[in-house]
């Protein structure tokens, strides 16, 4: 008969969870111990919790199974927080257990006592402390299965003195099968087909609720011969070999993606919950399918809603829809898309800075000469393996990523896309270096990202996670640079003084590469990437170099202009 916490542990392992993040200490000391002797679990000690809440819940958005994350008590615990927020926004089961102090000094105010409850309420599905012994593993249970049904966190606190006691021989817990495929409602299909049979120019917006349903969501766009645009999400597995997909919308769109909403009469929405509403069509009829009724209706007018798997729903309007369509509207709008993609690699070739158009837009916008970001996201793309996993920081670098990088092959992709966390990219590739060591993992780290976690560089060096970090060192927190200069405001409190991030990585232990001239690039990141352990990449980009969106407002424009000519009268901003 071993011990409570030896009795969680073990679930958690015939569960199939294989890693375990946090830093030990306190309460947590019987929980780790337990892991110590589980040889299917292995400790994950990083220098933040943080760090530990965003690699658990990458590895439960790659995987499939429970991510598992722990922080002692109070301050320990409460650093979780910003990861267990992604992980709620990204809807992926995570179980966080926190220490609590000693249960007879609950509601004492004890030393560094926080209420766990309170603090986790709004972040979890499930939030319960272990006031008793006699509550394992019932809380437990519910704590997993809670998270796994609703594919959400749940925050299981358990005081030490409790974990350190003995477990009754016979109770064990058990884990239920949540995987669901819910079909939709005939009656209400019917209409949302009616409606499409109706239409004369139907455009798809496609997100990660179909990425498992692609058969289906190519077979139906070919037979509406519908432009489909990708959020950035669904990327992955629909991607690729796709001659019906024109990108992405929002801030990191392109033209061919509005032209798609603008110029169609039909907007067919499939398991995606896009949410900038701004960038979403007026005026059209919209049918909205997806496996959460919540969804429905919840950025735009929906006129037909269907709730179920996106597979079951698109199998079943499949063979009711009318043939014979025109497919002007599909042609179009891949014309402007491949155009957009042509125009846009001119920019990612090494020697864009010396062509004629290039040296005269570089006097304006890269003076100095610093290195495109274009071109290395590009690179990134062409070395990069067909199976690597990607992870990108919230801001500048999601964009070059989302322009420049094609999932194709087998390769997956991690970010903070419903939260917009600043520093997530590196911690979320340990979480995926973790689940496969032998796998290719590059993440595209701002500058600002990178440094606010710098210290978990080591946790890398220690466990020997083979992650490639692509610095897009440019010295700014760029995204927030060009929000303020949209609106006409100069730049201000976004310059980094940043050191020789390849130095501080080579100190960590990782191999670090610093590129500062375009024609050394393609080389460094092909070494780079071929390397068998950890590598940081600082390249020096440009500061200046602006991604405006698809759909640039006269004010946004006049306001880019306002605030240059405040900078150059004022250099100091």
């Amino acid at each position: 008969m071993g011990t409570l916490a030896g009795m969680i542990v073990t679930a958690l392992a015939d569960l199939g969870v294989r890693q375990v993040w946090g830093v030990v200490g306190d309460a947590l000391n019987p929980l780790t111990e337990a892991i110590r002797n589980e040889e299917r679990i292995e400790w994950i000690g990083v220098r933040h919790e943080e760090v530990a809440a965003f690699a658990a819940g990458a590895q439960s958005q790659l995987s499939g199974v429970l991510g598992v994350c722990m922080g002692t008590v109070g301050p320990g615990s409460i650093h979780l927080l910003n990861g267990l927020y992604d992980a709620k926004k990204s809807r992926t089961p995570v179980l966080a257990i926190c220490g609590q102090v000693p249960s007879a000094e609950i509601g004492s105010g004890f030393f560094q006592e926080v209420n766990n409850d309170q603090l986790f309420a709004d972040v979890s599905v499930f939030c319960k402390t272990v006031t008793t012994p006699g509550q394992l593993p019932y809380l437990l249970e519910q704590a997993v299965n809670t998270a796994q049904a609703l594919s959400g966190v749940a925050v299981l606190s358990i005081p030490g003195d409790i974990g350190s006691q003995q477990a009754e021989s016979n109770v064990r817990p058990h884990f239920v099968d949540v995987r669901r495929r819910q079909s939709p409602e005939p009656d209400a299909v019917a209409p949302a087909v009616q409606a499409l049979n109706d239409a004369e120019a139907v455009t798809m917006l496609v997100g990660m609720g179909a990425r498992e349903a692609r058969a289906q969501v190519l077979a139906v766009a070919k037979a509406l011969q519908a432009p489909m645009v990708l959020t950035l999400k669904a990327k992955e597995g629909l991607e690729k070999d796709n001659d019906f997909q024109v990108g992405q919308s929002g801030l990191i769109g392109n033209p061919a993606a509005l032209h798609a909403f603008e110029s169609c009469d039909t907007l067919l929405m499939v398991g995606t919950d896009f949410p900038y509403r701004e960038w979403l069509p007026d005026g059209k009829v919209v049918i909205q399918m997806d496996l959460r009724g919540e969804n429905i209706g919840a950025r735009i007018n929906v006129d037909h809603g269907v709730v179920g798997d996106a597979a079951l729903a698109l199998e079943m309007i499949l063979p009711q829809l009318r043939g014979g369509r025109d497919g002007g509207h599909l042609v179009r709008t891949r014309k402007k898309y491949l155009h957009w993609r042509t125009e846009q690699s001119h920019l990612a070739e090494p020697g864009y800075d010396s062509t004629l158009v290039g040296r005269l837009r570089g006097t304006v916008d890269n003076p100095h000469e610093f290195i495109r970001p274009e071109a290395v996201a590009a690179a990134v793309n062409v070395h990069a393996a067909s199976d690597a996993i990607f992870t990108s920081d919230t801001g500048m670098s999601t964009v070059w990523l989302s322009r420049f990088v094609t999932l194709d092959g087998d390769r997956r992709l991690i970010g903070s896309y419903n939260l917009g966390s600043m520093a997530n990219a590196m911690p979320q590739a340990l979480g995926a270096a973790a689940l496969d060591r032998t796998r290719q993992v590059v993440a595209f780290c701002g500058d600002g990202g990178l440094t606010m976690l710098l210290g978990d560089l080591l946790t890398a060096v220690s466990y020997d996670l083979p992650v490639k970090l692509i610095v897009f060192n440019n010295g700014r927190l760029g995204m927030v640079k060009l929000e303020q200069e949209q609106v006409g405001l100069p730049e201000f409190g976004t310059v980094l003084r940043n050191p020789d991030l390849s130095d501080v990585a080579r100190s960590c232990g990782f191999h670090g590469v610093r590129v500062e001239n375009i024609e050394e690039l393609d080389a460094a990141i092909s070494t780079a990437l071929a390397h068998p352990g950890p590598v940081l990449v600082d390249v020096r980009t440009n500061p200046e170099e602006v991604s405006l969106p698809p759909k640039t407002t006269v004010r946004q424009a006049l306001g880019f202009a306002a605030a240059k000519i405040k900078e150059t009268i004022d250099p100091s901003n």
